[in-house]
């Protein structure tokens, strides 16, 4: 029942079945599909930028800090260009530099673990829980030293990191925490919103975000007054007014063109995570209709968290010929991530060799995300899984 496919090109060809008949116009991502449904709205809301003429900062931009914070259920929102900015800005307002540890992990986007080394501090890495993708809040633990500044757990996929017990290794060690939340806007840890429970929280619009824009942007949150001052004041050079400036800070500033495009989406968020949840509960039928649960690793959804599926990421000891295999069967798939960060030659000065974090590296041979948004068709769904099941040799 289970035997891998081992001659490609010939079931590639078998392939040309019905899934792959099904699957011929599905894309990953379908942002097109996203905008038909509001494009006046967003094009009202543009046109009204552009007879203002107001771009940088201003009245839209204030207004959308302010609905993210409602939506988020943090007291202060500060946007920035981009969700890396957003990390480095965290970072810069804590005053991590040189000399200074960062404890994160190596599965992850590269501005994770790039903004601390581009600050001249230290990114400590720490393997992952296999189970959910995110770090490992016991190796952590044993991770903390006298140089350790920050605490910076990623929210995977859409998936809140096991928060808890890294806020106690927090507390008692009067460390802050920054939440990498790039890939998560809305979701939550025992009904707590990720970007509320650190120091700071760090968001991403980038397009292929659940909430994206039409280009780079992104936000810090906090629950602290004179933390949001501070980033506020990082984001303008440092600029507290014109031609005056209190600390070297850097220009990262959300256009107001995005901010007002952000701020229709925002209206829609809810239910476009609803509809990635209702897809992510389908597929989860079906593979399990497929008896294909056995096989592969389906997505880890612990009780106490709302997961909002900014990728649906399965998990395959084949994934290399699976992925080729979907890719003949007219089955778009991505590979987040496809080597550790602590391999990668922009880290290699850290010293890590292969066999380091191997939870991690294990996933980066093994995982693979398929289409998921709120308007993937249910034919697209079923031609995805019993394509998955055609390279098992499985039967329902």
């Amino acid at each position: 029942m289970v035997s891998s496919v081992s001659s490609l090109p010939k079931q590639a060809q078998d392939s040309k079945s019905t899934a792959g008949a099904q699957a011929h116009q599905l894309s990953f991502l379908n942002l097109q599909a996203q905008f038909a449904a509001i494009r006046d709205e967003v094009m009202t809301a543009i046109a009204g930028v552009m007879e203002t003429q107001h771009f940088i900062l201003g009245e839209e931009v204030q207004m959308f800090e302010q609905e993210l914070c409602s939506f988020v259920g943090a007291r202060f929102a500060v946007s920035c260009a981009s969700g890396s900015d957003a990390l480095l800005l965290a970072l810069l307002a804590l005053g991590v530099g040189p000399g200074d540890e960062v404890i994160t992990t190596p599965f992850t986007f590269v501005a994770t673990a790039g903004s601390i080394a581009r600050l001249g501090a230290k990114p400590t890495f720490v393997d992952i829980d296999p189970s959910t993708f995110n770090i490992d809040p016991e190796q952590l633990a044993s991770s903390v030293n006298e140089h350790t500044k920050v605490l910076m757990p990623v929210h995977l996929f859409g998936l809140a990191a096991e928060m808890n017990p890294i806020l106690e290794i927090a507390r008692t060690n009067g460390i802050p925490v920054i939440e990498d939340a790039a890939q998560a806007i809305g979701a939550k840890y025992k009904n707590h919103s990720v970007g509320t429970m650190g120091t700071f929280g760090c968001f991403s619009f980038f397009p292929s975000k659940n909430l994206g824009g039409a280009g780079d942007g992104g936000v810090v949150t906090t629950n602290d007054a004179t933390f949001a001052d501070r980033v506020r004041l990082l984001r303008v050079h440092g600029s507290d007014r014109k031609y005056h400036y209190q600390v070297l800070g850097m220009n990262s500033r959300l256009d107001a063109l995005q901010a007002t495009i952000l701020r229709v989406k925002l209206r829609y968020l809810l239910g476009w995570t609803e509809g990635r949840r209702q897809k992510a509960a389908r597929y989860l039928a079906l593979f399990q209709e497929y008896g294909l649960e056995a096989i592969i690793q389906l997505p880890t959804i612990p009780d106490d968290r709302y997961h909002v599926y900014n990728q649906f990421v399965i998990r395959c000891p084949d994934r290399d010929n699976l992925r080729d295999y979907l890719r003949h069967s007219s089955i778009p798939t991505e590979v987040y991530y496809p080597e550790p960060l602590h391999l990668q030659p922009a880290f290699q000065y850290l010293g890590h060799t292969p066999g380091a974090f191997p939870h991690a590296e294990a996933a980066c041979r093994e995982v693979l995300a398929l289409p998921v948004y709120s308007e993937l068709e249910d034919q697209h769904q079923v031609a995805v899984v019993e394509a998955v099941a055609n390279f098992f040799k499985v039967k329902k």
